[in-house]
């Protein structure tokens, strides 16, 4: 269902302070809309998205219906280890979708 887009450098200094950048393409229809027949649409958002390295949170965030489809999230982390980044996204349903990136810190 969905694809996912990130830009996450492959390598930072310690101390170094890094964006990184994560995409979902997902509709996110809020349930106020209606379809050409006068039908509502149901309401299919995501909820939360959560950023880890190697386990523990360094970033999450809240969705409600006002968020644009295929939400864009920048932010930013001091690098101080190397480790995996996951990007995981949750919709209403609890379905979830995650991304993996590696992270390398000198």
């Amino acid at each position: 269902m969905s694809n996912i887009r990130l830009a996450v450098p492959s390598e930072a200094k310690k101390g170094e302070v890094i964006e990184l950048k994560a995409l979902i393409q997902h509709d996110m229809e809020s349930g106020f809309r209606r379809g050409s027949r006068g039908e509502v649409i149901k309401r299919d958002i995501i909820t939360r998205f959560e950023c880890e390295l190697n386990g523990k949170t360094i970033f999450s965030s809240d969705f409600f219906p006002a968020v644009a489809a295929n939400p864009i999230l920048t932010f930013y982390h001091r690098a101080e280890m190397s480790g995996t980044l996951t990007f995981r996204w949750t919709d209403q349903h609890g379905e979830s979708w995650q991304e993996d990136a590696e992270l390398s810190v000198t």
